[in-house]
C-alpha cells in the first residue's frame, strides 16, 4: 500500500483531493494512536510501542515512516515527535476525546434499548 500524498489517487478516492488523502492516512491501523501517543510528548521506539499497547514493531515501523515522510511526525534527541504540522492536526482531532467520552455515556445510557 502506498503513502496517501494529497494530488494523488488514495485508497477510497481517485480524486486527489487533500482530504481524502488525510482519511486515507488517518484510516490505517495505529496511524491516529502514533499522533495521539506522540501528543503526550517524544518517545523512542521502544517507548511509543508501549505507549501503543505493543503494536508489533513492523507496524509501528512502518506507520512512523509514513508519517515522517508525510512531515507529521520527525525524529529529534529524544526520539519521535509531533511535528509542527502534527501538533496543528492533534489540535483538531483532539476534541475527539470529549466527544467520545460523552457518545460512551450516552449509549451506556440507551443501552438497554440497543440491546433488544
Amino acid at each position: 500500500m502506498s503513502i496517501p500524498i494529497p494530488g494523488q489517487q488514495v485508497r477510497g478516492s481517485k480524486s486527489g483531493k487533500p482530504i481524502m488523502a488525510l482519511l486515507d492516512l488517518l484510516g490505517r491501523t495505529w496511524a491516529l494512536g502514533v499522533i495521539w501517543n506522540l501528543s503526550q510528548g517524544p518517545a523512542t521506539f521502544r517507548e511509543l510501542q508501549q505507549r501503543c499497547e505493543q503494536i508489533s514493531p513492523s507496524l509501528l515501523n512502518t506507520r512512523i515512516k509514513e508519517l515522517k515522510q508525510l512531515s507529521i511526525i520527525e525524529v529529534v534527541d529524544e526520539g519521535y515527535t509531533l511535528s509542527q504540522q502534527g501538533v496543528d492536526l492533534f489540535t483538531i482531532i483532539s476534541p475527539l476525546s470529549s466527544w467520545s467520552k460523552d457518545w460512551a455515556a450516552n449509549i451506556e445510557t440507551a443501552k438497554p434499548q440497543l440491546e433488544n
